[in-house]
């Protein structure tokens, strides 16, 4: 929306980071069966701009589990409003913490099938 804009009419890079970091965020939740928080977000890429009016779609892969940390790798593209076809234009990897209630790190659990 124009709100997320620049006088340009391209996408803020931080609300097109935030989309990401929602993203990953959902997958760690579900991951680790509970709260988790963003502790990093690594290899920020910006490859070509969000304009205004484009649609945007937001991947996110886990790609490692440790004791207590995911590590996720997200790419956002877009798709002109009046188009097929799509091209990546951010990429970045989120390291995420689960945490308990008392907001501290707890061990994320074994993968179930």
């Amino acid at each position: 929306m124009p709100a997320d804009a620049n006088p340009y009419g391209d996408i803020f890079g931080g609300w097109l980071m935030g989309q990401m970091d929602l993203a990953a965020g959902s997958v760690a939740s579900r991951r680790s069966g509970g709260r988790a928080v963003t502790i990093a977000a690594d290899a920020m890429k910006f490859h070509m701009p969000v304009v205004v009016g484009d649609e945007v779609s937001v991947y996110a892969d886990l790609i490692a589990v440790g004791r207590t940390s995911m590590t996720i790798e997200v790419e956002a593209w877009r798709r002109a409003r009046h188009s097929n076809d799509s091209c990546k234009v951010t990429q970045a990897r989120f390291i995420f913490v689960a945490v308990g209630d008392d907001r501290k790190p707890r061990p994320v659990p074994p993968e179930t099938n």
